[in-house]
Parts: C-alpha cells; sequence; structure tokens
C-alpha cells in the first residue's frame, strides 16, 4: 500500500475500516443452507465463528454455557466480578441502573465493584461450572497478571486460554525491577491451546504467532465502549488491521507450516461487518455489544471494558445497548429489524451464499473494493 504525505516531514499509509469496503460476489451464487459456518482452532471445532467478548457485561457462567450449547464459545475474564465476587449479581444490577443514568458516576460504580482482589478459588469452581454444564471452558486473563494467575488457571485445565490486552506485545522493554512476561517461553511451555492479542499490524502479528499462538487477537481501541484512540491517539481500521495480520499468517504458514487463526476483535455490529472481517482474513470474530444485548447479558445491556476503570488512566467508558432478543435470536433469528443487528449467522450466511462460497475459509478468498467513506453510523456497536 503505497504511503501518503501527511506533511512534508510525514508520510503514512491510507487506513480501512469495515464500512469503508464491500464485498464483491463472484460467477456463482449457492443455497444459503448448504453454507458452512464452522471453524476449529486446535482440537476444538464451533459451529459458527463467534467468541463471546470477555466482558462481563457479555460472558458470565451462564452465557458461556448457553454460547457453547447454540456453536460458539465464549471467554470469562478471571480478573472480572465473577472471580471477585461469590454472587456478583448485586455489583451487575448497579452497574446496569449507572449505565442508564447518564448523571451516574460511572466510573466510581465501577471501581467500586472491582475493589474486592482476585480469589484464585473461583477461578477453578467458574471453570467447573462451566465445564460440568457442557460448555467449553474459555478463560481470559490480561497480560499484566498472567503470571500471577497462571497457576490456579492451568490447574482448573481450562479448555482454551486467551491472552488479551489493549495492546500485547511478545516482547516487552522494561527498566523497573522483575522480569517482564515473556508470551514465547510462557506458551510453549503450556498444553492448553492459547490465544494472543491484540494488535493491529504486520510485525506486532507476527511476533505473536511466533510465540506458538494457536490464534491471534486483532483489533485495538474500536469497540463500542473503547476510548483508547482518544486517550492515547493508536489504533488502525479494522480493515486494514485484519488484512495486514492475514499477511503475516501466511508468512508464518511459508515459514512453519503452522496455521494460526486470526480473530477479528471489535468494531463489528452487523453481520455484514462479520461477513467483511471474514473476506478480509478473520477465520472468527469476537463480538461484545450485539451479545450484549441479549436478553441473557449479565447486566441487562451493559457494557464495559476491564480498562474503563483504571486506577490511573481509564481507557473506555460504561455504556447501555438496547435488548434485541435472545441470545439465540441475536445470531439466528428471526431478526427483529431490517439493520442487520439480528440473526448475525443468518446474515453472514446469505451473504457467503450470494457471493459463491461454502465455507469461512473459501470466502477469505472472496474479492473486496474500497466504497466512499460512510458517514458516522448512529448507534454504531461491536
Amino acid at each position: 500500500m503505497s504511503d501518503v504525505e501527511i506533511g512534508m516531514g510525514k508520510d503514512g499509509r491510507r487506513s480501512y475500516t469495515l464500512d469503508e469496503v464491500a464485498i464483491v460476489p463472484s460467477r456463482r451464487t449457492r443455497e444459503a443452507d448448504d453454507v458452512d459456518l464452522g471453524w476449529q482452532i486446535d482440537a476444538y471445532s464451533f459451529d459458527i465463528p463467534v467468541i463471546a467478548s470477555d466482558s462481563d457485561g457479555v460472558t458470565s457462567p451462564a452465557t458461556a454455557v448457553e454460547m457453547s450449547r447454540l456453536g460458539g464459545v465464549a471467554a470469562l475474564h478471571v480478573e472480572g466480578l465473577w472471580t471477585r465476587h461469590d454472587d456478583p449479581t448485586p455489583q451487575l444490577e448497579r452497574i446496569a441502573e449507572a449505565a442508564a443514568d447518564r448523571d451516574a458516576d460511572h466510573l466510581a460504580v465501577l471501581r467500586s465493584a472491582y475493589a474486592p482482589p482476585v480469589d484464585p478459588d473461583r477461578i477453578g469452581r467458574r471453570i467447573e461450572e462451566i465445564r460440568s454444564a457442557g460448555g467449553t471452558a474459555c478463560v481470559s486473563v490480561s497480560p499484566a497478571h498472567t503470571e500471577t494467575l497462571l497457576e490456579p488457571v492451568i490447574a482448573a485445565e481450562p479448555d482454551l486460554l486467551v491472552i488479551h490486552g489493549t495492546v500485547t506485545s511478545a516482547e516487552h522493554v522494561t527498566t523497573s525491577d522483575g522480569a517482564p512476561l515473556d508470551l514465547k517461553q510462557l506458551v510453549r511451555r503450556l498444553e492448553v491451546p492459547v490465544i494472543v492479542g491484540g494488535c493491529a499490524s504486520y510485525q506486532a502479528a507476527l511476533h505473536l504467532m511466533r510465540t506458538g499462538a494457536a490464534g491471534v487477537l486483532v483489533g485495538i481501541g474500536s469497540g463500542a465502549s473503547s476510548t483508547t484512540a482518544q486517550v492515547l491517539g493508536i489504533g488502525n481500521g479494522a480493515a486494514t488491521a485484519i488484512a495486514d495480520a492475514r499477511a503475516a499468517r501466511m508468512r508464518h504458514l511459508d515459514e512453519t507450516g503452522v496455521y494460526v487463526h486470526v480473530i477479528a476483535d471489535g468494531g463489528m455490529a452487523t453481520g455484514g461487518d462479520i461477513a467483511k472481517a471474514i473476506v478480509c482474513g478473520a477465520d472468527a470474530v469476537m463480538m461484545a455489544a450485539p451479545l450484549a444485548a441479549a436478553s441473557e447479558a449479565p447486566a441487562a445491556g451493559a457494557l464495559w471494558s476491564l480498562g474503563a476503570f483504571h486506577h490511573e488512566l481509564p481507557r473506555g467508558h460504561l455504556r447501555r445497548v438496547d435488548t434485541q432478543g435472545t441470545l439465540e435470536q441475536v445470531l439466528f433469528g428471526p431478526a427483529v429489524g431490517p439493520d442487520g443487528r439480528t440473526n448475525l449467522m443468518g446474515a453472514l450466511r446469505r451473504s457467503m451464499a450470494v457471493s459463491g462460497y461454502g465455507t469461512v475459509k473459501e470466502f477469505q478468498k472472496a474479492e473486496l473494493v474500497v466504497t466512499s467513506p460512510p458517514s458516522v453510523r448512529p448507534g454504531s456497536q461491536s
């Protein structure tokens, strides 16, 4: 991609969001019922390419089990409310009330809810709660606390481990005391498949793939509740970031023969967004706001990230999304309106069918075009 001149002393690349690209149908079409949405990471196969976000407003043990029943997977954050409280229901209710009140002190409410420390014993209990109900036990931890919480996490034998930060790198340079987290050594000594991220560039994705990770999360600050772009000024358009990670995956595959899955994280509100993320190169997507709009969501539509109440530099806000229906309806319909925010998998299936592709892997070969930059979409979610 050619550089553009920002000024006489600085060049930059043009970056594209998902709203700025469109899928071009091929010469054939298919029956929607013949389309296969399945994907596999390591030994685990899923019927739909969706990971429910590790936000406490999206994933609880109960919704993790329901996502598994529906063919997907959900990531439960081991630093969230479910490991800080025996019963986080009162905290979730207060957060939901605050999200509906513009005058409420959202930061104070969140900090109060997360004030108790993480109880390592609860990590194992939550994982067993998911597993005993027949769900896939996928848990998430931040890079800063991975080493601290790794022992109780691994002892509980989760099926998948997600190491998820705003920006996660394979190499962290520090002059402070204590050894930094070495993702390459960490991932290679674990038997559980690991997904790491986020990242938003070719080099960052390639370095994360070289740690031995089974999957890489791609996306920085593009979620509905994130203010990373405003606070830190960092980011990359989702379409460009996913395409860059796709190129990194191909180089890593050529070098090692190992295929690393690219998981688009954030910035997706509709079935069309999911479809375009896959054509850009994603194998699956991690979603927050559309799933927080399900009636089973733990916080009645309230949505926030763990960075929203950081003790020094919050990078997110508490917001609320309107309930659209059950989790099954959000994913599989019937849709409640023509905006593409419900029956997400039906929309993806139809997009693949009218474009002529029968599997997610084949759909990645579809042609994309750049469209004129759109106006900001009202009520954009991720």
